[in-house]
């Protein structure tokens, strides 16, 4: 086995660990753990009105039928539950270690420390319902829209469904990495969470402008897009190659920023 074979290997086997010791700090209160749980189907929802205005209205945004809107909604369910449970936790956290400095005592763990302070933690519960939700609804608008369910439909969706996780991971890690250098980046925070929240429809209701910026600049707009366009043939060549390259680009970009970060940051003592 190779070097980086035994590297990702055990990065996986690391990764598994932290996941189970969440689960076994989150059973330890399983009141909260029920609660949480609680208050996201609450939050799912006030987000399933859109789905109930959809059909009331037979709303269709260019030639996207209800059913297709269906997709759109359960995609980004799926991905605000994705979200939530693995990456939200620990992106709040990382300027909190910058300014209190427990980000020197993680900086000598013999593990990549991105790693650590950006996945260490994972939410089992709040994602439950935002999953559960998200699959049914894409489930119902693909048998609806009557798109074959094969191999290279799924491969295909599933393949946009992890793109879109890793630009999640890139874009919404921005405002916590600029805590090195600012003291609060929660503005900036709440303005990425906004453009999430707008990121519920299909691109086609918003401008030219707005979506070459979505797709091209701020890959926003690929999140919740390209994996229901993909299965319903509304992706030429072009867009499906940008759909593969733009998380390995937005990926690379974070990476060089953190090493930058790391390389300015000044402990809390000095």
């Amino acid at each position: 086995m190779g070097g980086w074979q035994r590297t990702i290997k055990s990065y996986l086997l690391i990764y598994l660990r932290f996941m189970k010791n969440c689960f076994i700090a989150q059973m330890e209160y399983r009141t909260n753990f029920v609660l949480g749980i609680a208050v996201e189907i609450a939050y799912l929802f006030s987000k399933l009105l859109y789905v109930v205005v959809v059909y009331e209205t037979d709303l269709h945004i260019g030639d996207i039928t209800p059913d297709g809107i269906l997709m759109f909604v359960g995609t980004y369910t799926i991905m605000t539950g994705l979200y939530a449970g693995l990456f939200f936790t620990n992106f709040v956290r990382i300027p909190e270690y910058v300014r209190t400095g427990e980000l020197d005592l993680l900086m000598v763990k013999p593990i990549s420390l991105q790693f650590m302070v950006s996945l260490r933690y994972i939410d089992l519960g709040m994602p439950i319902p935002n999953l559960i939700a998200g699959i049914t609804m894409v489930s119902i608008g693909w048998n609806s829209m009557g798109i074959d369910l094969n191999v290279n439909n799924i491969c295909l969706f599933l393949f946009y469904l992890l793109a879109a996780l890793m630009i999640t991971y890139g874009l919404m890690i921005i405002p916590s990495i600029l805590s090195f250098w600012f003291i609060n980046t929660g503005g900036l925070a709440g303005i990425f969470y906004a453009i999430w929240d707008a990121n519920n429809m299909p691109m086609p209701i918003y401008s030219k402008l707005i979506q070459r910026i979505g797709v091209y600049v701020l890959p926003f707009l690929v999140i919740t897009n390209f994996a229901p366009m993909s299965v319903m043939g509304r992706m030429d060549g072009r867009l499906m190659l940008w759909g593969a390259c733009a998380p390995v680009l937005l990926f690379i970009a974070v990476r060089l920023i953190w090493k930058k970060a790391i390389k300015n940051y000044s402990s809390a003592s000095g």
